[in-house]
């Protein structure tokens, strides 16, 4: 019977200095890493980023200030830059919800909500028969949806207001229903483009793995795909809330009455009004300005790393 092999002690290695500076030289910051290579010690170049971050936050900063102190202004001007309200009331708030502004936010809320839905599952589907599948004509359908985006809805108003009154082949009048926006809304050609390419990312490995336990299309697409494409659906959930909720030709040619606005068009109408004043207006605004806040506010995470993935991707 032989003796248990007993592994020699060894001796600790020692860092040479070489090895000790080169170390020191990975861990300290360079020159280079702080923005546009500018030291972060106090400095001459360190004020000028500082002065550089002030102007633009007051640049990007100080129209927001203005709407929210000039709603709560009693006499409030749209000409004139002020960061505080002026005598603050909530007189304006008031008037505008005397004139139908909760009205029109609670159209812009239904045609938001539903458009957004409508277009989400439209584009993902689109995205995965696009990345995922092989058929003729794909590349025709996928420069298709890209010429889509070059289109100025100026171009199309005229063929979509006759498209919506008269529906081909059903014969349906949309008009006057939130049918005739949020359809129009249903498929957005940057959503399919930003979905294709992410799913054209997911390893047919994965693909092939779930196949071979019997998972069809739908089931695929709902627990294998679209769990590793969340990144791609928060831009394109925060980028198309956005999108609709800025609409104003469509709700405006879509609408028999003028009941039927969103808050983007009452908006306009609250401008053209004598009777009421800036104030009001830009009460208005601060309204129509909350929801697009708070969906940024709420997904910016799932915006700016589907973002960063798009941007270092390959």
């Amino acid at each position: 019977m032989s003796a248990p092999a007993i592994d020699p002690v060894r001796t600790p290695v020692t860092a040479s200095p070489a090895r000790k500076s080169a170390g020191k030289q990975r861990t300290t910051p360079a020159r280079f890493d702080t923005a546009l290579g500018w030291s972060d010690r106090p400095g001459p170049a360190w004020l000028l980023r500082v002065l550089l971050c002030l102007l633009a936050l007051g640049v990007f900063a100080a129209p927001f200030l203005t709407i929210f102190s000039g709603s709560f202004s009693e006499k409030a001007s749209g000409s004139t830059l002020s960061f505080l309200p002026h005598h603050p009331t909530l007189l304006n708030f008031e008037v505008a919800g005397e004139r139908g502004i909760w009205d029109y936010f609670g159209n812009s809320l239904l045609i938001a909500g539903g458009g957004l839905l409508l277009q989400l599952v439209v584009c993902t589907l689109a995205a995965y028969a696009l990345a995922r599948h092989r058929f003729r004509g794909q590349a025709l359908i996928l420069t298709l949806f890209t010429l889509t985006m070059m289109l100025p809805e100026e171009v199309i108003a005229i063929p979509l207001s006759l498209v919506l009154g008269h529906v081909p082949v059903v014969g349906l009048d949309l008009k006057g229903t939130v049918w005739g926006v949020i359809l129009p809304l249903g498929a957005w050609g940057f959503s399919v483009m930003v979905l294709t390419e992410f799913m054209k990312d997911i390893p047919a490995e994965i693909e092939e793995a779930a196949r071979i336990d019997g998972v069809g299309e739908l089931r695929m697409l709902w627990q294998v795909v679209l769990p590793l494409c969340r990144p791609a659906l928060g831009v394109a959930g925060v980028l198309g809330f956005i999108m609709i909720w800025d609409q104003y030709l469509l709700p405006l040619i879509a609408a028999k009455d003028p009941t039927d606005y969103t808050v983007t068009v009452a908006l306009s109408i609250l401008r053209t009004d004598p009777e009421v004043g800036s104030g009001v207006v830009l009460a208005g605004a601060v309204i129509a300005l909350l929801p697009s806040l708070i969906v940024y506010l709420l997904l910016q995470r799932s915006l700016v790393t589907g973002i960063a993935a798009g941007a270092t991707k390959g």
